[in-house]
This record gives C-alpha cells, structure tokens and sequence, in this order.
C-alpha cells in the first residue's frame, strides 16, 4: 500500500524501516510542502502519517483510496476532522506517549526563568563571570503561585512538580474539571481565568488548541498578571494572542516568557512576528522540542506503528485520546476507557 508521511525532517527510522520492510511504498514528504503537492502525493495514498502539516478537506476528498490519518504526535488542530468523518476515515493520535516529558520540557523552562540562567549564561560566555548584583536576582519557586490552563495529563504532571517537589501553590483554571478531582491533586479550582493570571507568578499552558481556547490568553489577560509573572507555554501558539504578547514583554506588562510554541513555525530571526523576542534576555525561545527526548521518540515510534498496522490491516483503530472531536467518530475506530 501507499504510505506518504509527511514532516520527515521529524525523523522517525524505526517507523519507516518497519513500513518499507512490511512491502510497503512509503513517500517522504517536508514540513512546508504545498497543498497542491500534498494532494499529488496523496491522491492514490491509502494512508497519511502527518505531524504539522495541515491535512485539509481538499486533501482528503482527493484521496479516494484513503484509509486512515495518523497523526504522529497530539494535537489535530491541522487536521479536518469533519471532512474525514465525512469520508468515513479514521483519524488516530498517539497523546500518552510525551506526557511527562513535555511537563518535565515546561518545568525546565520555568526553573530557568526565576533563576536567570539563559542570561547569566550568555553574561558568562561574554565577560567570564557576573557578581551578584541585581541584575541576576532570581525567583524562589517554593512559596510561589503556580497557575495552571489545562489540567490534562500534562497539566497535572506539571502541578505535581511543582506543589509536591518544589512546594509551590498551584491553582488551575480548566473548566472540565471539577474541584474535588482537583483538590485530590493538591490543586486549586479557578472558576474565571483572568483570576488565575492575577494571582499567579508563573502561568503554565496546557490546554488544547480549539475553537474555544484559541486566542484565549489575549491583551486583558496578559495585562492582568503580575509584572513579576512569568507565561510559559507548551501547548499551542494559537492559544495566545501573540502580538498582545510580544507587547507585554516589550513594555513589561509581565517579566518574561518561555515558548516552545508558536503560531507560526519555524520562528526566524528576522521577518517573524515575534522576531524581535530573539534578543529579550528574559525570554526563552524553544524551537517546539519538549517532547523530543529519546525516551518519547521511542515510544511514540512504537505506538505509532501499531495504529499504522491497525489501518493497513483493515482493523479497527484504537482511539486513546478522550478529545472529543475524535470521539464523535464512528466507522473504522475503537475506544479506550
């Protein structure tokens, strides 16, 4: 069968040997490929493995062999879900597979936020020492508020790091989930989310990129922070109103930022909307790899291969994801609990 993938600078060996080697034509394609070449590569595909390339209504009505979308990571915001329901193509992720790692990515961020470790270490690479002056003064974590949007999986690992391991206070703002599921976690319910960037030092994002959160975190909430807060985000660049951001921290509405996520990807140096946070020393800019340890990549390979087989093998696929715009499907799929 024809396999394309697309995004293969994403590289992913153990996956295609296992498809090639099962006698399949699997075709390679690069992140950025237009539309019009994505639907010549797909028109006679009978399986899409995608990650950041949008797969749209177009693409899929011009794939009539098409027999399932595999999306080789989490978020389906690029997919068009109605359109492939409406084809009766089954679309799968694989979202357990970098849970605590992107909380651990995330983590990491906010620690080298409140202490200032990327400018003191570009100070140090400069000048080969920096003395304690006020510069450099740091951010305890422990006795710090550390609001959470988004208490899933990854929200929840994050809200044990730092309430249990570095003894912060951590609220959530996550409307699906109750108060007692979260007072179990030793976090605290928000009902209204400009209260959670009010009282927070560090606000942490892990919601889902849809119609509801999208652009959520806008001019109003940025302005409610702390002008101490630090925003971390690891989620989706959508999710924030990103020139509202680039003006906050120029006119410090808030002290800083850690992104692994943006908008529009790749980030460039020059002609990017947010170009000029390159050379803000109080924000950090991760080219969207918390999840990219070996450990995850490893998983995600092997789990991937399975729903890859699942389609090929014309079984039922297995849904892991409780989002509901894949749980509305109903031909071609299986559901977990």
């Amino acid at each position: 069968m024809k396999i394309v993938r697309t995004d293969c600078e994403l590289r992913t060996p153990k996956l295609d040997a296992a498809l090639v080697s099962a006698g399949h034509d699997l075709v390679l394609l690069p992140d950025g490929v237009s539309e019009e070449d994505l639907l010549d590569a797909t028109h006679e595909a009978d399986l899409i493995l995608m990650c950041y390339t949008p797969i749209t209504r177009r693409v899929i009505d011009n794939a009539p062999r098409l027999k399932g979308i595999v999306k080789y990571g989490v978020g389906i915001d690029a997919i068009d879900i109605p359109a492939a329901i409406e084809a009766g193509v089954p679309v799968v992720n694989v979202p357990e597979y970098a849970e605590e790692t992107v909380a651990e990515g995330a983590f990491a961020l906010l620690i080298a936020l409140a202490k200032k470790l990327t400018a003191l270490n570009t100070h140090m690479t400069a000048e080969g020492w920096a003395w304690p002056e006020p510069t450099w003064l740091g951010s305890d974590i422990a006795g710090k508020t550390v609001g959470i949007i988004g208490l899933g999986k990854i929200g929840r690992s994050m809200a044990r790091m730092a309430g249990l391991g570095f003894r912060a206070n951590v609220i959530a703002y996550s409307p699906h989930t109750s108060a007692e599921e979260m007072a179990a976690l030793g976090v605290t319910k928000v009902e209204h989310l400009h209260d959670l960037m009010a009282q927070s030092d560090f606000v942490t994002i892990h919601a889902v990129l849809n119609d509801d959160t999208r652009g959520m975190i806008g001019e109003a909430e940025l302005q409610a922070m702390k002008p101490s807060a630090f925003l971390i985000n690891v989620s989706r660049g959508a999710i924030v109103d990103e020139s509202a951001l680039v003006r906050a921290i120029r006119e410090g509405w808030i002290a800083g930022a850690g992104l692994d996520v943006f908008s529009q990807e790749p980030l460039t140096r020059t002609g990017h909307p947010m170009s000029e946070l390159f050379d803000h020393p109080n924000v950090i800019l991760s080219p969207h790899l918390t999840f990219y340890t070996e450990d995850a990549m490893q998983r995600l390979e092997d789990e991937t291969l399975e729903r890859c087989f699942e389609v090929l093998e014309g079984r039922d696929v297995l849904v892991k994801s409780h989002d509901p715009r894949l749980r509305a499907q109903v031909k071609g799929v299986a559901f977990t609990d």
